[in-house]
């Protein structure tokens, strides 16, 4: 076995005899250990190997806790992933209450996927969003309270120091693997992604599919800027949707720019930019009475965009594209962007369909291709142009490189 180095991180101000307790079965298991204080309130109970000082100086901490706790937040991630990128760590473990898994989760966040990360906490049991992210943290329930060595408390610290000890000792071979395409999808646009993915896995890619539901689309942007995607069908943009009008699936600001980012090549269309997305019908804000509706579901009831709103999402659309430095073009499906908004379906509106069409035309740069294709989004038409001009764009940086 490989030994291994495991940063335990966390407030060793009030919960050091905790992590050192850990840092022992670590070392108990046959692997390093570095013992990290974020604590910023007092004295270490033990000795670290990196002092709190050397993330964050006492000269630049605030006066209150809380503001405090914020400090170390922002100042601990790139600390982390330095150390993660020199190779100084292999997997990272920590053990907090409420500032602890705020502290920790935030260094976490840094980390790239597969990068062994795990947080005994107090809150793993609650809404863990905000903490986890996009990133692949696991979290132990503390069951008792971070708060000394007791028969609990002991055997969840020994079986999370096992845990992060075997996630560092897995060995993922991906020698080999087929490079990474990241796609977007819906469930109105399903078929158009089913059959891009077969034309570019049968190139010799594996294709990762996220569903367009704001969490998939802010995961899919994490995984593009990793380094990890080799390039991305972004054919369903429908979260821009709710983010300009207020839906439930916003995937933020930030969506469509983790490609610019990361220099990838891409394909985008406006997949499912017709529809705006809210729960149950009676969820829908009063103020867009009115509006043509369509029940998806009990749970799930779609908002037609209007021209007006169309408008906007183009020259969003574009303005993002804008941005790419690697090679990208822009697929534009005239006759629908979804099953609904083709001819004789309930979200079936030429005008509105026609603004966001001019829109991206008007605004997108005029060296980045724009291919329309006299067709709904999901016929095979559609769909194996935006695989076979990725497959160009993806042989065209390639050559690039290479010269």
């Amino acid at each position: 076995m490989t030994r291994k180095t495991i940063a335990v991180l966390g407030t060793l101000d009030t919960k050091g005899h905790e992590h050192a307790f850990v840092e022992a079965c670590i070392r108990a298991r046959g692997h390093e250990a570095v013992l990290i204080d974020v604590g910023t309130s007092g004295k270490p109970q033990v000795t670290p190997d990196i002092q709190s000082e050397a993330i964050l100086p006492k000269f630049e901490r605030p006066g209150d806790r809380g503001a405090c706790v914020t400090a170390m937040s922002e100042a601990v991630p790139a600390f982390v992933a330095n150390l993660a990128a020199s190779g100084r760590i292999d997997g990272i473990l920590s053990l907090g209450g409420g500032g602890g898994t705020a502290i920790a989760s935030a260094a976490m966040r840094a980390l790239p996927i597969g990068f062994p990360k795990l947080i005994v906490s107090t809150l793993a049991s609650g809404n863990t969003a905000h903490y986890v992210g996009t990133k692949d943290i696991v979290m132990f329930p503390s069951i008792v309270d971070v708060a000394g060595l007791n028969a609990i408390s002991k055997t969840i610290f020994t079986q999370a120091a096992a845990a992060i000890c075997g996630m560092v000792e897995a060995d993922s071979d991906t020698k080999g693997s087929r490079p990474i395409i990241a796609a977007s999808m819906f469930g109105n646009t399903t078929d158009c992604v089913n059959i891009a993915k077969k034309v570019l896995e049968d190139a010799g890619y594996q294709v990762l599919v996220f569903h367009a539901t704001g969490t998939g689309g802010r995961t899919m942007e994490a995984l593009i800027e990793s380094g990890m995607v080799a390039g991305v069908l972004d054919i369903t943009t429908t979260e821009w949707a709710d983010e300009l009008v207020g839906g439930t699936l916003s995937a933020g600001p930030d969506r469509l720019s983790a490609a610019a980012r990361a220099g990838v090549p891409a394909i985008v269309a406006p997949g499912c930019l017709d529809m705006v997305n809210f729960g149950e019908r009676a969820s829908v804000p009063e103020k867009f009475e009115g509006r043509n509706f369509y029940i998806h579901n009990p749970q799930v009831t779609l908002m037609r965009t209007t021209p007006e709103e169309n408008a906007q999402l183009g020259s969003i659309l574009a303005e993002k594209v804008n941005t790419y430095t690697a090679p990208v073009s822009v697929l534009l499906p005239t006759k629908a962007i979804s099953v609904i908004s083709a001819k004789g379906q309930p979200f079936h509106y030429p005008a509105a369909d026609l603004a966001l069409f001019r829109a991206i035309k008007a605004c997108l740069r005029a060296d980045i291709p724009l291919i329309e294709l006299e067709c709904e989004i999901n016929d095979a038409r559609f769909a194996t142009a935006c695989a076979e001009q990725l497959l160009a764009l993806l042989r065209s940086s390639q050559a690039t490189l290479l010269t």
